[in-house]
């Protein structure tokens, strides 16, 4: 795996290899969103990673999905979370804080406030979350106003201001998995007529806003961006124009010069080509579920600049020196992914 320790440089960092620790929800925040007590030493104990990628953290009280997600929109987000920057500095690494707007994925059981969910278009989605009293379906969300699009990109902004305040490095816009960016590009979940829905142009116009927002805010060479293209996560169907979404979204995103693009891979093998291609700065590419011994290829085969990694940095706390000496690798385990105490989240053994 010779290719991985290669240097690399994102935006104004120097990393000393090609790999980042994926971001992971890990549901130990406390109530209010102040990340837990714990967390600082997590991220620290992964700090060989070089770039770290935190689970992602609402930028709004509306932003969030899911019970115990971390936020960065309050004085108290914004200690717990430089508490987090300090630790993972200490031990030489970097961290992006990624922003989630759940957007849909959502339940007011969740949640502070308790209020409905917000989206593209009052469409639920057909899909289940766990709460507090057990698995519940999502509701129907509350379709978004002009306005109040205008509002959630300037949280985002907000967000990504108090992330440096905190001591981050940067910070890294979700824009995959089902949230709310990628709700806005998918069709089932975007029926809007206005000017954020419809034609291709459209459908990028938030993810481009919330970008250039965030850029402007706090430097391009502090942002990057995730995308899932072609990845049906969150009942969320892109639709026949699809690809051709992503292949505008991805070109004007280029003009930006953002530190990195991230793609989570769905396994299209041309169109990561094409993305590959079209992005001028680091792209960052994850394959879940893929053997360790092809954990290099996309590096190999110029498909990516970096490899991120998620379950086996989870597992590893020293992943780095396990794939140097050739060690076993510690086996992850599921039922403590997400809640819970520090059982399953800094207790991992490492070789020393």
């Amino acid at each position: 795996m010779s290719t991985i320790w290669k240097p690399v440089v994102v935006g104004d960092i120097n990393l000393q290899h090609r790999l980042a620790l994926a971001p992971m929800t890990r549901s130990r925040a406390q109530f209010d969103g102040t990340p837990g007590t714990h967390s600082a030493e997590y991220y620290a104990q992964r700090a060989s990673m070089g770039l770290l990628i935190s689970e992602g953290a609402q930028p709004s009280e509306d932003g969030q999905g899911y019970l115990f997600s971390p936020g960065i929109y309050t004085e108290e987000h914004i200690a717990g979370w430089k508490q987090v920057a300090d630790r993972v500095h200490e031990a030489g690494g970097h961290l992006f804080i990624q922003l989630m707007h759940a957007g849909r994925m959502s339940h007011p059981d969740n949640t502070p406030h308790h209020r409905q969910p917000v989206a593209p278009s009052a469409i639920a989605p057909k899909t289940q979350m766990y709460t507090a009293t057990g698995l519940q379906d999502v509701p129907v969300p509350r379709e978004l106003s002009l306005e109040e699009i205008q509002e959630t990109i300037s949280d985002f902004r907000r967000a990504a201001a108090a992330a440096i305040q905190a001591g981050a490095d940067g910070v890294e816009i979700h824009g995959a998995n089902g949230y709310l960016v990628h709700q806005f590009i998918s069709e089932n979940a975007n029926v809007r007529t206005d000017s954020y829905g419809g034609s291709i142009e459209n459908r990028a116009r938030f993810a481009l806003e919330v970008a250039t927002a965030v850029a402007e805010e706090i430097g391009a060479s502090r942002t990057g961006i995730r995308l899932s293209p072609g990845v049906p996560i969150g009942d969320l169907i892109e639709g026949t124009d699809g690809p051709k979404v992503y292949e505008y979204l991805v070109s004007k995103l280029a003009e930006l010069n953002l530190a990195y693009l991230h793609i989570l891979h769905g396994g299209d093998e041309e169109r990561l080509k094409e993305i590959r291609s079209a992005w001028p700065t680091v792209l960052i590419v994850n394959r879940p579920g893929r053997p360790l011994e092809e954990l290099d290829r996309d590096l190999k085969d110029n498909l990516a600049d970096i490899v991120s990694v998620g379950t086996w940095a989870l597992a590893n706390p020293d992943l780095v020196d396990r794939l140097k000496s050739g060690a076993p690798l510690n086996a992850a385990d599921p039922t403590t992914f997400y809640g819970g105490d520090s059982h399953g989240y800094t207790d991992y053994p490492t070789l020393k």
